[in-house]
C-alpha cells in the first residue's frame, strides 16, 4: 500500500498541460467520481498535488451530465429490482439497506462542503421529490405489499406509505392512475424523502473547488491514451492534446481511472493483475422528455415500475421528475439501445477493441447466456416513435405523442466479469478494481453510481491510502467530513435519525424549500 505521499512539483492552474508534471495524483476523467475523490483526498492531505484530465472541452459532459442519466438520487426508496423476491417468497432487502446507507453517506458528505462553502447554494444540485412504487395486477401487488411488510420496520425506511386505494394513488400520481382501468388492481409506495439530484451541476461545482486549491490542475481536451508501470513503481500516462496532437507523459505516484466507459480501455492498458478477465458491455439510452408547463405540473414524483418479462434491471420503466438548472422537465423511459461505442463520444471501435485473450472466455460465455437481452435491445433500437407512445401510455395513459421528444441519455458499460462456474457474468452495478499495491484504482459499470459516489471513493481511500487512513489526522477530518464514518447506520437507528435530520437541514430539503415550480 502506498504509505508515503510528499508533494512533488506544483501542478500548474486552469486548462494548461506541462509536459513535465509530476503530481501525486492523476485523476482521469472530470465527471462525479473524479470530482469525489479529488476533493477527499485534497481535504484529506491539503498537499497532495493532483492533476485530473478530461477528453472534452468541458467537465462532467458525458455520464454525469443531468440529462445523461435518471438523476434519482438512488437511494432504494422506489427502485424494485433492489428488493428481489427470493425462491420461499421472502423479500431480501440488503441490497436496498447498503445502498441507502451509502446515499445518506453521500448527503453527509455534501452537509459538509455546503458548511465549508464550497457548495453555496444546495438547491443548485438537489431537491426533494418523492420516491414512488407503483405496480398492477394481483401478482405485482402481492410482491409490493410483501416488500413494504419487509422495509417498513427498519428505521432508514421509516415513514414509507403504502396504498391500494385509487382515490389516494390519484392523489401520489394523478397522470399515472387517471385513465386507468379500473378493474385491474394496482399498489404504491411512497417515500417523501427522495430526491432529485443534478449530478452534473455538483460535479462542477467540485471541480471548480478543486481548481481553485494549490496544486490542483485541470486539463481540457486531453485525452490519455495509455497508462504503462514505470520501474521506480510509479505510473506513466500517456496524454494526447485534442487540438495541437502533440503528445506528452505524466508520472504520478496514484492513478484513478474514473472515464466512465473509457475506464476499462485504460485498465487493460495498465497491465495489473487484477484487471485481467474484465470486459465491458456498452448499453445506449435514451428517454422521453416533456417540458410542458400543464403536463409537468401535473407530476411531482419519481414513479419507479417493475421490469417487463424478460428484461434488465438497467429497463425498469420509471416517469420522473428532474429540475435541471431550475427548470422541471419529466423524463420517461430508459429505452435501452446497442453500439459498440463505451462513451458517447466515443469510438465504435471501442467494443470490439477491449476483447483480449484474458477476456474472451468470460464475455463469450456472458454473451451466450444472455440472448435474451440481445434480442431485447434489437427490440429496443428497431423502436419507433409511435411504439415511445405505446410504452409510455401503459404507464401514463393519457400521454400525447405531441408533448414528448426524444433525449438522448449516456452510454452504460456494464461489466463482464470471470466466474470459475459460469466462465463468466453480467454484473449490473458498479465494480472497483484496484493494483495489490494501492497505486492504481479503476471504477467500472453504472448504476446506482453518482448517488453513492462518495461511498466508492471511500472504498478507494481505504484500499489504496490505508496507511495514511490509519493516522488521527486522517480519522478525525473523516470524522469530520462524514459523522457515521466506522458506525453503521443500518444497525444504529439513533445515529441513523440523528444524521439525516442534520442532512435535511443543511442539504434544505423540506418541501417549502425545495419545491421548483413547472
Amino acid at each position: 500500500m502506498l504509505t508515503s505521499r510528499l508533494p512533488g512539483r506544483d501542478a500548474m492552474q486552469g486548462d494548461h498541460h506541462h509536459h513535465h508534471q509530476q503530481p501525486d495524483v492523476v485523476l482521469i476523467g472530470a465527471g462525479i467520481m473524479s470530482a469525489t475523490l479529488g476533493v477527499l483526498l485534497k481535504e484529506l492531505n491539503p498537499r497532495l498535488t493532483i492533476s485530473i484530465f478530461e477528453s472534452l472541452d468541458q467537465v462532467a459532459a458525458e455520464s454525469s451530465n443531468a440529462w445523461n442519466n435518471a438523476g434519482t438520487g438512488h437511494a432504494a426508496l422506489c427502485e424494485l429490482n433492489y428488493t428481489p423476491e427470493r425462491a420461499d417468497g421472502s423479500i431480501d432487502v440488503s441490497k436496498a439497506l447498503a445502498i441507502n446507507e451509502d446515499f445518506e453517506v453521500s448527503k453527509q458528505f455534501w452537509s459538509y462542503l455546503v458548511e465549508r462553502g464550497v457548495i453555496e447554494r444546495p438547491g443548485a444540485f438537489i431537491h426533494l421529490v418523492p420516491h414512488v412504487s407503483f405496480v398492477s395486477g394481483k401478482k405485482d401487488v402481492d410482491f409490493l405489499r410483501k416488500r413494504f411488510a419487509a422495509l417498513r420496520g427498519h428505521h432508514l425506511f421509516a415513514g414509507m406509505e403504502y396504498s391500494e386505494s385509487r382515490d389516494e394513488l390519484e392523489e401520489w400520481m394523478p397522470l399515472i392512475v387517471q385513465r386507468r382501468d379500473d378493474t385491474i388492481p394496482m399498489a404504491a409506495t411512497r417515500m417523501s424523502i427522495g430526491t432529485d439530484v443534478d449530478f452534473g451541476a455538483l460535479a462542477r461545482m467540485l471541480i471548480t473547488h478543486l481548481k481553485s486549491q494549490p496544486g490542483v490542475s485541470l486539463h481540457l481536451r486531453q485525452r490519455v491514451t495509455d497508462v504503462s508501470r514505470e520501474k521506480d513503481g510509479r505510473w506513466k500516462i500517456e496524454v494526447k492534446d485534442n487540438t495541437s496532437g502533440t503528445k506528452y507523459p505524466v508520472c504520478a505516484k496514484f492513478v484513478f481511472l474514473g472515464a466512465g466507459g473509457g475506464a476499462l480501455p485504460l485498465l487493460q492498458k495498465s497491465g495489473i493483475p487484477e484487471g485481467k478477465g474484465f470486459g465491458g458491455f456498452p448499453v445506449s439510452g435514451q428517454w422521453l422528455r416533456c417540458d410542458n408547463p400543464i403536463v409537468v405540473d401535473r407530476h411531482f414524483a419519481k414513479v419507479y415500475g417493475k421490469a417487463s418479462l424478460g428484461a434488465p434491471p438497467m429497463s425498469v420503466p420509471h416517469l420522473d421528475t428532474r429540475i435541471i438548472d431550475g427548470k422541471r422537465s419529466l423524463l420517461f423511459g430508459p429505452f435501452a439501445g446497442f453500439t459498440t461505442k463505451y462513451l458517447k463520444s466515443g469510438s465504435v471501435l471501442d467494443f470490439p477493441l477491449s476483447m483480449k485473450p484474458d477476456n474472451l472466455w468470460p464475455m463469450i460465455a456472458t454473451g451466450a447466456r444472455n440472448v435474451d437481452l440481445t434480442k431485447y435491445l434489437i427490440g429496443q433500437v428497431l423502436q419507433s416513435p409511435w411504439s415511445r407512445i405505446l410504452a409510455l401510455r401503459k404507464f401514463m395513459p393519457s400521454a400525447k405523442l405531441r408533448d414528448w421528444y426524444l433525449e438522448v441519455a449516456g452510454q452504460r458499460v456494464q461489466v463482464i466479469k470471470k466466474d470459475a462456474k459460469k466462465g463468466g457474468i453480467l454484473q449490473f452495478g458498479t465494480e472497483v478494481v484496484a493494483a495489490s499495491d494501492g497505486s492504481l484504482a479503476a471504477l467500472l459499470g453504472a448504476s446506482p453510481g453518482a448517488s453513492t459516489a462518495v461511498s466508492i471513493m471511500l472504498e478507494i481511500i481505504e484500499r489504496c491510502f490505508s496507511g495514511e487512513l490509519k493516522s488521527s489526522g486522517w480519522q478525525e477530518k473523516l470524522r469530520e467530513m462524514i459523522p457515521s464514518a466506522g458506525n453503521s447506520l443500518i444497525d444504529d437507528a439513533a445515529l441513523s435519525e440523528q444524521v439525516r435530520a442534520r442532512t435535511t437541514e443543511i442539504l434544505e430539503l423540506r418541501d417549502d424549500q425545495s419545491r421548483v415550480p413547472a
